[in-house]
């Protein structure tokens, strides 16, 4: 007996010895050195903020805020170390029972990873990969004991609340606040805490986003052992069981600007390449919150304004459903996941349906009713005599949207497109930019990217080529089909988009009025070239302008950002700007990258017109928001301190509005990626102007009206506004396209009757 025990305890000694030898001699020599914990540096992703501080972007692998261990909140600690490590602060890393429970387990082809202390947990989130095997354990283990001598049991606690995986791409407790919460740490409830304290024993299948009954679960457990801690009285765990916990979907911003965005996404990127992504570089950019929202609000309304009133596509798809009830779930939930929701405009497959009701079932499960107002937009497709591809059966897949009285309506993801741009028109900066309908649907920044007919929204820069040339507000110009004059052998005949032709007409009445003929006549007079050479003073590219006189009616070719670079012009008085974004840049531990400062207002040398000709442009401007075809700008917002021109395209293929008040200037547009007629009754008045007149009534709130001083070198005669080298008597004559030089001046005038 005595011989058994002796080899007994000679082979476990020779074990043991095996054991640290292979211990030391091969698992500590490849450990990797404690730098990544000992200089902590996190990827932290690339944030984008308004220049009121609203995020409105986020771009990196992973969702992940940095927050000092002394900044992360008592009961956000307690929770963790309840469910996670109760002895954290007492023992040295190992806990022996959970570690000798964790090999065994190993041994047997399983993996306790639940007696694993945090510095464990650490270690392996570090340092190690998921491999389920002895020596991994045995490096957990030396590392374990490596990390507690290097580190405080504070900076170590600091580690694992920063690092730790928590699902949906969230890495740190901060990031699954917002992400799950949508609020910073310091925010949170007894009840989320605790409920984010339960999600790292299974981040990807147990989060409140995926799981919420698990989690929930999760969560009583967690602050069962708060109580049993001390941390919290079993009152305070009662009330926070019966909390109810709102779950935000998807990443939430403080705005709507991804176009914004993504210009500023692909900026920093040209510069800093790869650690655009991981060093925590924050970007502030000159977007107004405010004025941001109310354009994205503005462009989706309108558009969806629009859609209604040229009636129903059909739904989106159709799947037959199964009869049986789990089946049928399944069906719904894998259509719906291919028709994501597209903001406010949620999809929904039908469940039942006829003339008078439709059922249907969301996304999240909720089944609704649309009745009564909520059919009207698709009662065709309800009809029996509907077409099979817009009609509307069980299992189709439709849009629906609810109204301020939680009532529900079909609607559809429009096809249309349209845009917004404002920049500030004294230095250039944006102030709000909405490049399309829905940037996760399309991508393309309609703003700086599509090159579009400006229509009549090109005459005014026409008109200041004019001024130049001896015209002013007050020269009449006869209004007649070119056919029907002196040069009816001209093959190009141009009509009023209305029909209607006034015969002599003052030049500032027939701006306010978008007379076509009017503006081929006065494109004329001055010459084709004296024109097209004038354009480039306010940034647009002279050679996507044609060398005819159809440039008159704007079929050349422009963005909305340069029309409201060019409207800036007349805005400021007559000085060129450049739009820029990025107001400021700096990296992760706050210093400043970049900073770019507004260039000083009203500099000499970036005048591209005389101020005489920005102050009588601009006074006829006004002239169409007060009394023209864009005058529902005026009444909608009450005031008379407007300016802007409307612009529609042959056919109505592009919608526009631009115009300014104050330092405000921008445009919107409105129409088909794939060119195509808007409709016969639509025109740039009731396609863009809308989205402008409800951006701008945010955008001008509690503004005062603002009054242009009258430059020097111009004088009012005849109740208009003339260059004073022009002036010399008080009648004027009509205009004829037979003429090829400038209009007589006053004095000349009286030789010259009307015609």
């Amino acid at each position: 007996m005595k011989k058994w025990i002796t080899i007994t305890i000679s082979a476990g000694v020779t074990v043991l010895l095996s054991t640290i030898a292979y211990v030391y001699l091969v698992v500590a020599p490849g450990l990797p050195t404690l730098e990544a914990v000992t200089d902590y540096q996190p990827k932290i992703p690339l944030r984008i903020y308004t220049a009121d501080n609203a995020l409105i972007g986020e771009f990196g692998e992973e969702h992940r805020d940095f927050v000092p261990i002394k900044q992360i909140p008592a009961v956000m600690k307690n929770a963790i170390l309840s469910i996670e490590d109760e002895r954290f602060y007492e023992h040295g890393g190992i806990s022996f029972r959970s570690a000798a429970r964790a090999v065994v387990a190993d041994l047997r082809g399983g993996f306790h990873q639940g007696g694993s202390t945090i510095t464990m947990q650490v270690a392996r989130n570090f340092f190690l990969s998921n491999e389920k095997s002895l020596p991994r354990k045995l490096k957990e283990i030396l590392l374990t004991y490596r990390i507690e001598d290097a580190l405080s049991k504070d900076q170590i606690l600091e580690l694992y609340m920063n690092q730790i995986f928590l699902g949906q791409r969230s890495h740190g407790f901060s990031s699954a606040a917002k992400t799950y919460f949508g609020k910073s740490l310091d925010q949170l409830t007894l009840a989320e805490a605790a409920m984010l304290a339960g999600v790292p024993q299974n981040p990807v299948r147990h989060n409140p986003a995926v799981n919420f009954e698990k989690t929930k679960q999760r969560q009583l457990l967690v602050l069962q052992n708060m109580v049993r801690n001390g941390f919290i009285t079993q009152a305070q765990m009662e009330a926070a069981a019966k909390e109810e916990i709102k779950v935000v979907k998807g990443q939430q911003f403080d705005a709507h600007a991804d176009y914004v965005a993504e210009m500023v996404r692909q900026s920093i990127f040209a510069q800093y390449k790869e650690d655009t992504y991981t060093k925590g570089i924050k970007v502030y950019t000159t977007i107004n919150k405010a004025e941001q929202d109310a354009a994205y609000e503005a462009v989706r309304r309108n558009i969806i304004a629009y859609d209604q009133r040229h009636g129903y596509d059909g739904p989106e798809a159709h799947i037959e459903l199964p009869a049986d009830e789990d089946e049928r779930d399944d069906a719904i939930d894998q259509i719906l996941r291919k028709h994501p929701d597209n903001d406010k405009l949620l999809a929904a497959v039908v469940t039942q349906v006829s003339g008078k009701i439709v059922k249907a079932e969301l996304q999240s499960g909720d089944s609704i009713e649309i009745t009564g107002e909520g059919l009207r937009f698709a009662a065709a497709a309800l009809s029996d005599k509907a077409k099979a591809g817009i009609k509307i059966r069980a299992g189709s897949v439709i849009r629906v949207i609810q109204d301020s009285k939680k009532r529900w309506a079909i609607t559809q993801i429009p096809e249309v497109e349209g845009s917004y741009v404002a920049l500030n028109a004294d230095d250039g900066s944006f102030r709000a930019m909405v490049g399309g309908f829905d940037f996760n649907r399309k991508k393309f920044n309609h703003v700086t990217s599509a090159w579009r007919q400006p229509g009549s929204s090109i005459k005014p820069f026409i008109y200041s080529a004019a001024l130049e040339k001896g015209f002013y507000p007050g020269t009449l110009i006869n209004d007649v089909q070119l056919s029907e004059t002196s040069d009816s052998s001209l093959r190009w005949d141009p009509r009023n988009d209305d029909g209607k032709y006034d015969g002599p007409i003052s030049m500032r009445s027939a701006l306010a009025q978008s007379k076509n003929v009017v503006s081929v006549r006065i494109l004329k007079s001055i010459g084709v070239d004296t024109a097209r050479n004038w354009l480039p003073r306010f940034g647009f590219d002279k050679d996507k302008h044609q060398a005819n006189l159809t440039m008159a009616l704007g079929t050349g070719s422009v963005t909305p950002l340069q029309l409201a670079s060019a409207y800036a012009v007349f805005a400021n008085g007559g000085y060129s700007v450049n739009p820029w974004l990025i107001s400021k840049v700096v990296d992760g531990k706050g210093k400043v990258l970049f900073e770019n400062k507004p260039p000083a207002i009203a500099q000499e040398e970036a005048r591209v017109i005389d101020a005489r000709n920005a102050y009588i442009t601009d006074n006829m401007l006004r002239e169409v928001v007060l009394s023209g075809t864009g005058a529902s700008a005026s009444v909608k917002l009450g005031r008379r301190d407007l300016a802007g021109k409307t612009g529609t395209t042959s056919d109505a293929v592009d919608g526009w509005f631009a115009g300014y008040a104050g330092n405000i200037v921008a445009v919107a547009w409105m129409g088909y990626d794939d060119p195509k007629s808007l409709g016969g009754r639509e025109f740039g008045s009731t396609l863009a102007l809308p989205i402008w007149i409800d951006t701008m009534r945010v955008a001008l709130a509690g503004k005062p009206e603002g009054q242009r001083a009258v430059p020097e070198g111009i004088s009012n005669t005849e109740g208009d506004w003339m260059f004073n080298e022009f002036l010399n008597g008080s009648s004027v004559r009509t205009l004829d396209i037979t003429e090829s030089q400038p209009p007589a001046t006053p004095a000349q005038a009286t030789q010259a009757p009307a015609q």
